[in-house]
């Protein structure tokens, strides 16, 4: 079949493939695309590399904060704590760690009374096991480390998206791929997670391949991969319940899958143990101790800035608790949707939401790149959803939130020439493209609700994406 491209109308025709996508005008269309693509990557690639960065590190100087690492400062954690255990058997959650930590990355320690230090200690927050699946770096100084870490993630990340598409059974050309891959790759949340050299843009590979793996019916090796996403459990502890659950439905059959991840994760604690007897206890303690001190959840600091703090901490909870357990309800609701099927990816895409709003610490935007597959899921059945003005405008509102970054980067950097420093460092004007970042998790959760709620109402019983 000659391929076409253009316009995004997916068509549904088997009742085992997911998202294909029959494009139905022309190749010029696409070639639009993905240059406006290229321009508004590549302009969000040099706000965030080279002027939030540097803005960042002006500011850390300013604070007397300038002293250590800023670049790959997250796997600093992980490399410091396993050479440290390698040459005075340093427990990675002990305080000199932290306090270790602290001199690495800003080169002194934190001082809880001064109010310019950040909140966040930067004690080892990571399982116990994830030092043992990175200690080979320890043996290496940690500038050769940090770029090697770098470029294996950048390679990583732009990997991601391909495996996404494969996993939900895309088929929108090279074209279109290459838009979704370089928007996702120089998308805020990657540019942050890639400098800081953040461990969860593996977890996102390892999730992607994961779903892969169970596409094509490889289900104990899904299950050793999603164990390994378990380096950041609360990443992908919805996404785990939901498929264990899902596992338990038809257990002849898809067993192989929890077989792969339990016995993987028993090799990985029990590896743990072996070297720290205690490691689950002080793990337990320094993870609740980290949720005292850093921002709170996403949701928590969107209610922070409407209502404030009197009311936002108790409706905070409240709500956190209603997603959780929205999501717990979910996922058991869909347990016996095959894979593949439209009920599995909203079921899926909406966990990854609620994880994103309610689950993950305010800073760790860097995890918002498993919202991905939500963004695809919608792109494939947006035909589906437009069925009147209101819906169209409210997708239309969503892709607006989604693309205003890469919008809005380019007409920043073009009018720096024009502005002081003072009126361009302001925050109307510098935060610009950020000013999305964290009310889009909830415009897509509300749009994915609201898909899901269609696609029940018409009544769809082809339960694939596409053919």
């Amino acid at each position: 079949m000659p391929e076409t491209v253009g316009c995004l109308t997916p068509k549904f025709e088997s009742t085992t493939a997911a998202p294909q996508f029959k494009l139905a005008s022309s190749r010029r269309f696409a070639a639009l695309a993905f240059g406006l693509a290229l321009l508004g990557a590549g302009s969000m690639a040099y706000y965030h590399l080279g002027l939030f960065v540097e803005r960042a590190a002006q500011v850390r100087a300013a604070k007397d904060l300038a002293g250590g690492y800023s670049f790959a400062n997250d796997f600093y954690q992980i490399w410091l704590s396993a050479r440290d255990w390698q040459l005075e058997r340093r427990d990675p959650y002990s305080d000199e760690m932290t306090r270790r930590i602290q001199i690495g990355l800003y080169g002194r320690p934190l001082d809880p009374h001064r109010l310019s230090d950040p909140i966040d200690r930067r004690g080892y927050p990571y399982p116990a096991f994830a030092d043992l699946l990175f200690w080979p770096t320890a043996e290496f100084p940690f500038t050769a480390v940090s770029v090697v870490v770098f470029a294996t993630l950048v390679a990583l990340t732009f990997a991601t998206p391909s495996l996404w598409m494969l996993a939900m059974g895309w088929d929108a050309g090279w074209l279109w791929s290459c838009t979704v891959t370089v928007l996702f790759v120089c998308s805020y949340p990657i540019l942050e997670g890639l400098y800081a050299g953040q461990i969860g843009l593996l977890v996102g590979l390892l999730l992607a391949a994961s779903l892969l793996a169970l596409r094509r019916g490889r289900l104990l090796f899904s299950g050793v991969l999603m164990a390994l996403t378990t380096i950041k459990p609360q990443v992908t502890i919805l996404a785990i319940l939901y498929l264990a659950i899902w596992c338990f439905y038809e257990w002849p059959k898809r067993r192989a899958f929890l077989a792969g991840l339990l016995a993987t994760e028993t090799l990985l604690v029990g590896a743990a143990l072996a070297v720290w007897p205690r490691w689950i206890q002080t793990w337990v303690q320094t993870v609740v101790q980290y949720h005292g001190y850093t921002p709170p959840p996403v949701i928590g600091e969107v209610l922070l800035g409407v209502v404030g703090k009197p009311i936002a901490s108790p409706a905070s909870l409240v709500l956190t608790v209603a997603l959780i357990g929205g999501a717990v309800t979910l996922a058991w609701m869909n347990r016996a949707a095959e894979f593949g099927s439209v009920e599995f990816w909203y079921t899926l895409s909406l966990l990854f939401a609620i994880t994103t709003i309610g689950i993950l610490p305010g800073q760790a935007i860097y995890d918002h790149g498993i919202l991905l597959p939500g963004v695809l899921l919608l792109l494939a059945r947006w035909r589906e959803l437009a069925i009147n003005w209101v819906l169209r405008a409210m997708l239309l509102i969503g892709v607006t939130v989604l693309v205003w970054p890469w919008i809005t980067a380019p007409g920043v950097l073009l009018v720096r020439p024009l502005l002081s420093d003072e009126q361009f460092y302001s925050k109307p004007v510098f935060g610009l493209p950020l000013r999305t970042v964290a009310v889009f998790p909830f415009v897509l959760l509300g749009l994915l609700a609201l898909g899901r709620r269609i696609t029940a109402r018409t009544a769809i019983t082809r339960p694939s994406l596409a053919g």
